[in-house]
């Protein structure tokens, strides 16, 4: 997570508010982008920012300057996702302007961001303890590689993806922030034990092969991933369902939490 910066998760295109505007024009930019709150601006230049929350019972034509919050945190663009998080979850905020030395606005990062960020990371301890269950379980001492592997022919372990965390690979991707997967190579097989997120997100973005953790087992016994692997007819990529965010099982339980209360 250290090399990933706030520059490469901010959203660029950011909607202001000019603080000389009214209350009533911050209401109907919300309507109309559906966003609750914007920085506000003085010739690019952060001066507060203004959220709904602001204009209940205040008058249209009240000047933005007199409710915006004037005490902003802000982050930069170079400062670590991980230490914007703190900052976000810490202060209960949800967005943060990104400025530059002068202050001025380059952008803004939220905690959609930084979850999006966080997403399937990908560490080498949780490489190596995963080569350390392989031991427990099968008393062998598997070769690791780092090395570049062919997607089409990695045979899937799960069978279900979401279509939100989808976005999220292909965006890192893009950027060329995505993680390593990682792989255990048998005799004739690549079977895909962690990412599978990005390996559609590659194959959907037209990419051949990615980087990998490779963890090289060549003793002749059969690993509890290939036969949930057979059993679930997994044979290519293509066989992963991409589910739609409506169905993922955190909004599933969340549904039946708010139904019941």
């Amino acid at each position: 997570m250290d090399k990933k910066k706030v520059r490469d998760y901010m959203t660029y295109d950011v909607v202001t508010i000019d603080v000389h505007a009214t209350t009533r024009e911050v209401m109907e930019k919300i309507q109309k982008t559906g966003h609750d709150g914007f920085p506000v601006i003085n010739n690019r230049e952060v001066v507060g920012y203004v959220s709904a929350r602001d204009l209940l019972f205040v008058p249209p034509a009240t000047p933005v300057e007199k409710v915006m919050s004037q005490h902003l945190i802000v982050a930069d663009p170079d400062m670590s996702v991980n230490d914007a998080a703190r900052v976000i979850f810490r202060s209960g905020i949800q967005k943060l302007p990104v400025v530059d030395q002068e202050n001025r606005l380059l952008g803004i990062i939220s905690n959609t961001d930084v979850i999006r960020s966080q997403i399937e990371h990908v560490s080498p301890e949780k490489v190596f303890n995963f080569i350390t269950t392989l031991n427990k379980l099968h008393g062998i001492n598997p070769e690791l590689k780092r090395e570049v592997v062919p997607i089409d022919q990695l045979i899937p372990t799960q069978s279900k993806i979401y279509e939100d965390e989808l976005e999220g690979r292909m965006y890192e991707i893009r950027k060329g922030l995505a993680e390593p997967l990682i792989v255990i190579r048998r005799p004739g097989k690549l079977i895909l034990v962690d990412g599978h997120h990005r390996a559609i997100a590659a194959k959907k973005l037209g990419i051949k092969s990615l980087d990998a953790y490779v963890i090289e087992v060549n003793e002749d016994i059969e690993l509890g991933m290939e036969r949930t692997a057979k059993a679930m007819n997994l044979k290519h990529l293509d066989d992963i369902q991409v589910l739609d965010y409506a169905r993922h099982p955190l909004v599933a339980i969340t549904h039946r939490l708010v139904r019941r209360a």
